[in-house]
This record gives C-alpha cells, structure tokens and sequence, in this order.
C-alpha cells in the first residue's frame, strides 16, 4: 500500500488542540523537536529537499546541516537561501512556519564550513538570528553536553537517522521520522583517514544534515528529558563502482562525519564564498 504523505490528514485539529491544551504534549520526544525540514531555494525557485537539526553554543543558535545542502560545485548546487520549518505552539504541533534564513550577505556567505586534516568536511552550520525567530516558537538544540566524544560507541551499536528522506514527514504535526542503523565502521578510527564513520541504516534523498543519535546512558541522560547523544551528521550513501547493477545490491552503506567538529565549527566565524 503506498500513502500520499501530502494528503495524509485525518486528525481533527479541535480535538488536537483540546488535547494539547497548556504544557507541549509531554509524550513527544524533544529530540523531534531538534530536527528540522531544510529546503534549499535560488531566488524563488525550489531545489532540494534536506535535513538539519539546531546546535547551541552559550548564547548562539545555529542550524547544522551537510554543507553541500549550502553548496555544492560537484552537482552546481548554489542556493541563495533556506528555509527551515518552525513550530509555532508548544500547545498545537499543528501550528508551524517557514523561516527564511540568507546564505549570502553582501556577497559573501555567512555559513561556517568544517575542515580538518585530511581536508573539507561535509558539515556546516548557520547562525541563526534568535531576535528574528517568531513568538511562541518550540524548538530543542544539542549542545556541548550532548557531544559523544571520539570513543563513545563499539561496533554494532544501536543509532537513530532522525530527518526527511525524500521530504517524507509526519505533515500535520511537521515532525521528522527516524531510521534505525547501527554503527558499522570502527568509531576510534577515522574511515579510510577521513573525518567520517560507517552507518547502515537505510537512507533517502533528503537525509543529508541529519543528525545520527544514541541513546544516553543514565549518568549522561540523568536531570534532563533530552535523552540522546549526537554522534554525527549524516552525509551520503555509499556504493561500490565496480558493482554490477544486474547481481548485487546496493551496498546499504552511508558516512556520517563526527559531531565533535561543532564545537570547533561553530566558534570560529569567517566568509567562506562569494556570490
């Protein structure tokens, strides 16, 4: 059976908002309310559909994605802006809008890309102005304490792909859905020399930028109702090219980059591009 996520509605929104009247629905995982729809424009014609979730940084918000949602010369991907998608009312998921966020000022781009040693990665992040973000707006962000460290997860470990693949979403309430993986590459060691590890969950166009989660320990998770690590960013699909198309399948594999880059990322503030 195939459903139409775009005309998928059959909740009655009074008795939504009956039900949700006073605190948010305290049966909602904060980590949905992490995760956020990015859709990628040049001027006002519509690109690309994406994932990115909100990281904190003392007093700074930013919105973390794959950086080749933001640019990408490979496939002459050059948007001028996004758009992310914001609820509105604790009390009524229901209720959301689209926030324009400027990836250029002055010609020059105001989002923060990840490098490290071994070159580019494929993480960037983007402040977002909490002075412009609407009344009443519900949201939750990972911040340094939700950072899993470099030697955090064995092999096999049990994570979450929370994003929009092929913008695939919950469109009443405008809530992410999750992919279930496991770690598949070393976590203490950096794939193939790059800033990236091995996951097998099975992903989608539009899964670039989320954020691949585990769930916390009790000492980690003890005091708070955000019970999720970040690991990493999830990036790309990966295959093999001397697969043949007609006996094997596709090798079910993606790279998520380490989440430890955000710290780093989102303390340095310079121009990467001109318009």
């Amino acid at each position: 059976m195939i459903i139409d996520n775009t005309a998928f509605q059959w909740v009655l929104l009074a008795d939504y908002e009956d039900e949700f009247s006073g605190e948010a629905c305290p049966m909602i995982d904060p980590l949905l309310l992490a995760v956020t729809r990015v859709t990628t424009f040049k001027d006002q014609q519509h690109l690309t559909n994406a994932s990115g979730f909100f990281y904190s940084c003392g007093e700074q918000l930013f919105l973390v994605s794959s950086r080749h949602v933001f640019r990408d010369d490979t496939s002459a991907h050059y948007p001028d802006r996004i758009l992310v998608e914001l609820h509105t009312d604790a009390r009524n998921l229901a209720q959301a809008i689209d926030f324009s966020i400027p990836l250029y000022r002055d010609g020059q781009s105001i989002w923060r890309q990840g490098n490290d040693d071994a070159g580019a990665v494929d993480v960037a992040a983007i402040e977002v102005d909490r002075k412009a973000l609407p009344d009443g707006v519900t949201y939750r962000s990972f911040d340094l304490q939700h950072m899993i460290g470099m030697r955090g997860i064995e092999i096999g470990t049990a994570l979450l792909i929370v994003g929009f693949p092929l913008g695939f979403h919950d469109t009443l309430h405008h809530l992410p859905v999750a992919r279930h993986g496991i770690a598949a590459s070393c976590f203490d060691l950096r794939f193939q020399g790059q800033g990236y590890f091995l996951t097998d969950a099975r992903t989608h166009r539009g899964m670039s930028g989320a954020p691949v989660v585990v769930r916390a320990n009790s000492d980690a998770a003890s005091g708070s109702d955000f019970k999720w690590m970040l690991a990493g960013i999830h990036s790309a699909r990966l295959d093999v090219g001397t697969r043949d198309l007609q006996l094997d399948e596709t090798l079910g594999l993606n790279c998520a980059w380490f989440a430890d880059i955000l710290p780093t990322l989102t303390a340095t503030m310079r121009p990467l591009h001109t318009v």
